[in-house]
């Protein structure tokens, strides 16, 4: 056959048909095939056991890798024709990617291959290229006989392989091979580590191996094992809701409160919370030191169930009796309470369950939380806010009292109403939308007659307010306000401003301060009162038209947030 190089030297005499007719040479093909005749044939016609394919494989490594005990024998004895160490070289020879034969047939489950193979003299741990060795090898394919039997013959145990540095009982147990984990687990260090300082019985409760979690813990491995990055196995399952191993560790010494992260102090709870897995998040609350919801230096589960939109995580935490104001985390986090939170983290509207759970569970309203309500076109927080919690009677303010529940609702403490009336009164421009909402829920209507609010209130929204109160009986400076705007023209009255309130008005606003704001706008007092059912609306206000809203859509709420922040001047309104 002649050959022509690249470049075009006539090559003579080389004949590659002997490696590469069938890319195998005669004896490889026939012992892949596991045809015992034909390689004793080939063999006594003097074909070599010794060449190569392109992967460097040789006779005996497709005999073993096939599980022909009798091609191997036959291919070994070839081999050792010449000596004895001349077979014990060739059954040790390395693959392209070095491996052995016994490398090959353990791979595979090969026993009888495998022991002969020993008996051969192979090297037991021949390491490969990426690593691997015989023992590894049949663990990863959860061939028992075959590691029992590498065992016995004195394979090491112990050593690390793959670039993570696994062990062979971390590799048992990550492939759920039980009675392997057993075997290794009377053997193996229990306690070796990878490259991220990981145990075995780390791996077990990452991937759920349940029997083999038990197998080593019976066999005395740690449980409360810190990885790298101070993980423990406790955390790791409870992150991806493995609830029969976190309740395995739990009841075999596993401690919850063991810090899991260098950045802050993160438990296990934290992790079950984040992903939402509710059965493991009910068992670490019942064990979990509750110095996590309050404490200073601390991070409420609560935060991590916000971000992660886990809103089931947050109901069963309130439900549980978790504070729905936590802790500040301002230091921490950057994060200053779980309702500025949840508000934060809401891209679109209606606002996330999270904010609806926290609401109702009596979060503290701060003047931020009060923008995301009042400093946009959209009611649907503000409605949210009023409908769990209640306003108090202007007597409950002005005395600095507050009553913790009212008609089963919570109710806005001193401080959240002069918030709310501060950011209410910098957000005139939206008026239209949050005051009538305001005052229908019981806000005490003078608390709004601030200068401020009748220098920028838009004509129909100032008349609004003006109709909830006794008009002609405003202040000398109020009036001057007024009688200013309307020479200007940025105020046009109703007509019957310039007359004294008709009587039926007064009334209605007697009616008012006896029953108190709060009672006659949000309950069904009205209709127990001995006055005709046509009276009812009209004593509720409700023949006043709303204003109407004609803004432009606002700027982004981060923009208004901002602004607050650099020209707000607390107003003292209360």
């Amino acid at each position: 056959m002649h050959m022509i190089n690249p470049t075009g030297v006539v090559l003579q005499g080389m004949d590659f048909t002997e490696c590469y007719g069938d890319s195998v040479s005669s004896v490889a093909a026939a012992a892949r095939s596991g045809c015992r005749k034909r390689v004793r044939r080939l063999i006594k016609r003097g074909f070599s056991v010794d060449c190569r394919d392109n992967r460097g494989w040789n006779a005996l490594h497709e005999a073993a890798a096939a599980g022909s005990k009798e091609c191997v024998q036959d291919i070994l004895a070839a081999a050792g024709a010449g000596s004895s160490r001349g077979c014990s070289a060739y059954v040790n020879s390395l693959t392209h990617e070095g491996e052995s034969a016994c490398h090959l047939a353990a791979q595979r489950g090969h026993l009888a291959v495998v022991r002969l193979l020993l008996e051969a003299h192979s090297n037991i741990n021949q390491l490969t290229n990426d690593l691997s060795c015989p023992l590894y090898a049949a663990v990863d394919g959860g061939y028992k006989e075959v590691v029992e039997l590498l065992l016995s013959k004195g394979a090491e145990v112990n050593r690390t392989h793959t670039a993570s540095c696994w062990t062979c009982l971390h590799q048992a147990v990550y492939k759920g091979h039980c009675e392997i984990v057993h075997l290794l687990a009377n053997v193996c260090n229990l306690e070796a580590l990878d490259d991220h300082k990981i145990s075995s019985l780390f791996v077990a409760a990452q991937y759920g191996r349940q029997e083999c979690l038990e197998i080593l813990v019976n066999a005395g491995a740690n449980v409360s094992t810190q990885a790298a990055d101070l993980a423990t196995p406790l955390l790791i399952a409870s992150q991806e809701g493995h609830q029969a191993c976190v309740d395995y560790l739990l009841d075999h010494g596993a401690d919850p409160n063991i810090a899991c992260s260098h950045e802050w102090p993160q438990l296990p709870i934290h992790a079950a919370a984040e992903f939402g897995h509710i059965s493991v998040l009910r068992r670490l609350i019942a064990v979990t030191d509750r110095a996590c919801d309050r404490g200073n230096g601390m991070v409420s589960p609560l935060y991590v169930a916000i971000h992660s939109h886990q809103s089931k995580s947050v109901e069963m935490l309130l439900r549980e009796g978790f504070s729905p104001d936590a802790q500040d985390c301002t230091h921490i986090l950057g994060i200053r309470s779980p309702l500025s939170f949840a508000l934060c983290r809401t891209s679109s509207k209606p606002y996330s369950e999270s904010v609806g759970l926290l609401v109702a569970a009596g979060a503290s309203l701060s003047e931020e939380d009060w923008i995301y309500a009042l400093a946009t076109d959209e009611t649907d927080l503000l409605q949210l806010i009023l409908k769990h919690r209640w306003i108090p009677r202007p007597e409950a303010l002005t005395r600095d009292c507050s009553v913790p529940h009212h008609h089963g609702k919570a109710v806005l403490k001193l401080q959240e109403v002069r918030e709310l009336l501060c950011v209410a009164l910098s957000q005139v421009h939206f008026a239209a939308r949050w005051l009538p909402l305001l005052l229908k829920a019981g806000l005490e209507p003078s608390l709004l007659l601030q200068p401020h609010m009748l220098e920028q209130a838009d004509s129909e929204v100032l008349n609004y307010l003006l109709e909830f109160v006794n008009w002609s009986n405003l202040s000398p400076p109020s009036k001057h306000i007024l009688d200013r705007r309307r020479a200007e023209k940025t105020w046009e009255p109703c007509p019957h401003f310039d007359s004294v309130p008709c009587l039926s008005h007064m009334c209605r606003l007697q009616v008012r301060s006896v029953l108190g704001p709060d009672l006659l706008m949000r309950t069904d007092v009205v209709q127990q009162l001995p006055v005709p059912s046509l009276l009812h609306d009209f004593l509720k206000f409700g023949d006043i038209p709303e204003a109407s809203y004609t803004h432009s859509p606002p700027s982004p709420l981060s923009n208004r947030l901002q602004g607050y922040r650099s020209t707000h001047e607390h107003r003292h309104v209360l």
